[in-house]
């Protein structure tokens, strides 16, 4: 077997206290605390390098491929499709051997999620809108996480008051339909029970 020394790096683990020297005819082998094996990190930090590699590599396969992800005559099942040969496949090799932690573990799911609201075209300040996508989409609606409300009175107000300032400049002319609808019919009721504001009631006294 050929070894070249230059290109062999040396990576140790629990040596205790012994010694690393290493000769490949003559010349020393270097000690490294990083290094590439077949496309993964091996490195002393643990796993935490090599996840946040492939986040870059899978980030920016999903950039290339945006024209396809804005296409809107691609069915979604195909680019999901896509999104699974194309991205994923890059962004899980050898994450069988990864020690997740609760850190490296929400940058995976924040780096999947993103990754879904491109394909889908959902940003994170149309928030208002996934409700009412869902309601429309059945089989999107569960690519769109939500996060957890607030549920204090002040933050579901302000939630309510935001949906119904969207509904209105979407659709303001049934919105004003619905408000003169609604004083036509309590104009209706004044009519019908003129008895209610007192002067009905006074004119009947004075007949008797």
């Amino acid at each position: 077997m050929q070894i070249n020394a230059e290109k062999t790096k040396l990576m140790t683990n629990n040596t205790n206290g012994f010694s690393t020297d290493i000769r490949v005819n003559g010349e020393k082998l270097d000690c490294v605390n990083r290094l590439t094996y077949m496309g993964a990190i091996i490195a002393d930090e643990g796993s935490k390098p090599d996840i946040l590699a492939r986040i870059a590599q899978a980030t920016a396969a999903l950039a290339k491929l945006k024209t396809i992800w804005n296409d809107r005559n691609i069915a979604l099942s195909s680019k999901i499709r896509l999104m699974r040969s194309l991205v994923m496949s890059i962004f899980l090799y050898a994450c069988e051997s990864w020690t997740l932690t609760a850190d490296t573990e929400r940058r995976i799911q924040t780096t999947e999620m993103r990754g879904l609201r491109k394909l889908l075209g959902i940003t994170c300040r149309s928030r208002p809108h996934l409700k009412r996508r869902g309601a429309k989409q059945n089989s999107a609606s569960h690519w769109a996480p939500r996060r957890p409300l607030d549920h204090s009175k002040k933050t579901q107000t302000e939630m309510v008051r935001a949906h119904n300032k969207i509904f209105s400049q979407d659709n303001p002319a049934g919105h004003s339909a619905k408000r003169a609808k609604k004083r036509q019919t309590e104009k209706e009721m004044e009519g019908q029970h003129p008895g209610m504001d007192g002067h009905d009631t006074g004119r009947r006294h004075e007949e008797d």
